[in-house]
């Protein structure tokens, strides 16, 4: 019988950097459909909006970790446009076809993409933010700690992850789902087992804690993810 009481300890097939384009594609394109209907997009504009001043006219540097396709970008700088905010976008992936299959559907919009593992990439001025989505659970917790730490270190406003919530009902749901509908064997595999690495909020609160951060905002966003803000200016914890 599955147990949701501690992460799994099981590596996705998207976490082999050896994967053919045709595959990543289709598994970006699927992505892109579950991040849009099942609230993964709301969740990252409610953190950009928790960092980004509304009544700031400066351009905001964004650096998302773990970029895949760039579908988060391409929604970040469509809302930027709505709002007549100025955005540098970045994506940094360490899978070679993400960054081809970003750079050829993402291009035209002005985004920038690094092909590097993150912990490699040196800015030379701090960008004003650093978020993850769907990228934390595929880390070891002491991984997880140091890569908190990182994010906070070379922020200079502040980060935000956007990540899965473990739990039975999204596991079940999720698998249903792709089995359904996905066409994408990487997709089929991959959905469930990510529920399974994911996290509850205990897990947040201990990994935070453990990296030393206090000024953090936690929670729980439609459907089963968890939302968690930190800003170097908040002098307490949200949570």
């Amino acid at each position: 019988m599955l147990s949701f009481n501690k992460r799994l300890n099981k590596k996705e097939f998207l976490d082999d950097t050896d994967i053919p384009f045709e595959d990543i594609r289709q598994n970006m394109i699927e992505l892109e459909v579950i991040n849009k209907h099942l609230g993964g997009h709301q969740c990252t504009l409610k953190g950009i909006k928790n960092l980004i001043s509304h009544k700031s006219n400066k351009t905001y540097h964004i650096v998302e970790l773990g970029s895949g396709g760039g579908d988060n970008l391409k929604v970040i700088q469509n809302w930027a446009s709505a709002k007549k905010k100025s955005v540098q976008l970045t994506g940094i992936d360490l899978n070679s076809e993400c960054i081809n299959y970003a750079r050829q559907v993402r291009g035209q919009e002005k985004v920038s993409f690094i092909h590097s593992d993150y912990k490699d990439v040196v800015f030379d001025t701090k960008p004003d933010i650093i978020f993850s989505s769907l990228f934390c659970h595929h880390f070891s917790d002491e991984d997880l700690i140091s890569q908190l730490k990182w994010m906070c270190d070379n922020a200079a406003i502040g980060f935000f992850i956007n990540d899965l919530h473990r739990h039975l009902l999204a596991y079940y749901s999720i698998k249903l789902m792709t089995t359904i509908f996905s066409k994408s064997y990487l997709v089929k595999h991959d959905a469930p087992i990510s529920v399974q690495r994911a996290f509850q909020k205990k897990d947040w609160q201990q990994l935070m804690q453990k990296a030393g951060l206090d000024n953090f905002y936690l929670e729980w966003v439609w459907a089963f993810r968890w939302l968690i803000v930190y800003r170097h200016d908040w002098n307490r914890n949200k949570f």
